[in-house]
């Protein structure tokens, strides 16, 4: 039998701005975090993200530190210091034989893939946005979509995307730039960038990619990411000094103290082993 570590264990799948604002809130509630990174969608606000950590980038939000960590034990010796979270490519089968998980949250925003059922892989799973009902495929569901963001659902579903995105300054929708086909994207441009309408940020393939309009870059895929047809690819922010392109926004910290919330007003479980099979969720 594995001995487990005196502390409480959260895994967070995603490693996206959402992922990291819920990392860092539950971080300051004194859990040990690990974000498991996943691939889809790629992760377009990286200043706001633990994401790069991935890539050895000396990464801080908010004044907390990511580490990177690629096997078990690197993970174990990394949840042993009291500072920072832990970024990992594992995926959830190789995280729950290092310790039984209190909290297990599903925050990679997959809004038009299958959601798996996380019930019975940790003490409480928690799953947030479009696809999840408490109950069905998680304990607690909890809404993400502008203007309910942060909702806490005991019972019930969260809402489907609808495709309408956030108004930001001028722009809603347009603000974003998507691949209009799979390849690899190409980009030197670094977030906070101010850039004029037309001006090419990037290359998909051999294709260049336009700022829609001027404005500071909010967010881009990083460099040498394979892209799936119709990933966000950058976003605009047309509101000059108000920009904000780093560190947690109002959405992120919503959320994230609804995530505490919920955990606070669950009543604890004891863990049980997984009977389901797992390979839906990396």
């Amino acid at each position: 039998m594995r001995a487990a570590f005196p502390f409480r264990f959260a895994v967070i799948l995603g490693t996206n701005e959402i992922a990291s604002a819920v990392a860092m809130q539950l971080h300051r509630n004194n859990y040990r975090i690990v974000l498991s990174h996943d691939p889809l969608p790629p992760v377009m606000r990286r200043k706001m993200a633990f994401h790069d950590a991935l890539y050895d980038d000396g990464v801080a939000v908010d004044g907390i530190v990511a580490r990177r960590a690629d096997t078990g034990l690197e993970i174990r010796t990394s949840l042993a210091q009291t500072s920072g979270v832990t970024v990992t490519e594992l995926g959830l089968l190789d995280l729950i034989v290092i310790q039984a998980i209190d909290v297990l949250i599903d925050a990679r925003m997959q809004k038009y893939l299958a959601t798996p059922d996380l019930r019975r892989l940790g003490r409480l799973a928690i799953g947030l946005g479009p696809g999840f009902a408490s109950s069905v495929n998680c304990d607690i569901a909890i809404e993400t979509r502008p203007g309910k963001a942060g909702r806490i659902i005991h019972e019930g579903c969260t809402d489907q995307s609808d495709g309408i995105s956030q108004r930001v300054g001028n722009h809603a929708g347009e603000r974003f730039v998507r691949a209009d086909f799979s390849g690899r994207w190409n980009t030197a441009i670094e977030i906070g960038t101010r850039v004029f309408k037309d001006f090419i940020v990037g290359h998909l393939g051999n294709e260049p990619m336009r700022a829609p309009f001027d404005g500071i870059l909010r967010g881009i895929v990083r460099d040498g990411t394979e892209v799936p047809a119709g990933a966000k690819l950058l976003e605009i922010d047309s509101r000059g000094r108000r920009s904000n392109w780093s560190g947690t926004d109002d959405r992120g910290r919503l959320i994230a103290t609804a995530v505490a919330d919920a955990i606070s007003q669950h009543k604890p479980k004891a863990a049980v082993a997984a009977t389901q099979p797992l390979h839906p969720v990396k």
